[in-house]
């Protein structure tokens, strides 16, 4: 997919694992429902951790962006729901690891809660895929 970032004169450089515009040329739209760290037997992954939570989400993320026929960077936008403000940091560093800088738009948001008490982030995307 054709996809470009910008980053416009006049707004804040982005200090984290975001882009704040990306243009995508057309192609098929897939929206991906919001992922948690919870394997296929419904354990959560990485009790206590944000970063191996993100990871996992974002593995998770991966395989269904894989099986609408894309890749990871197809990803355009994504929204991070955490438990706490205080995961951005470690958030972000998983991010970078998973999606090098082929960074996303991105909105994060503090939640009171996720559907188990063990969860500590869900994250849902969007791709543009050619």
């Amino acid at each position: 997919m054709a996809k470009t970032t910008l980053n416009p004169d006049g707004l804040p450089v982005p200090r984290g694992s975001y882009t704040l515009v990306n243009i995508a040329q057309p192609g098929r739209m897939v929206f991906i429902a919001g992922q948690t760290a919870s394997d296929h037997e419904g354990k959560v992954v990485g009790v206590g951790d944000p970063g191996a939570q993100t990871r996992a989400v974002l593995g998770k993320i991966k395989l269904a962006v894989e099986a609408a026929g894309g890749t990871m960077q197809d990803i355009v936008a994504m929204n991070v729901f955490s438990t706490e403000v205080r995961y951005h940091r470690d958030i972000n560093e998983a991010r970078r690891e998973v999606l090098g800088a082929n960074f996303p738009t991105s909105t994060m948001v503090q939640v009171v809660a996720l559907a188990r008490p063990e969860l500590l982030l869900e994250i849902n995307a969007i791709a543009v895929i050619s």
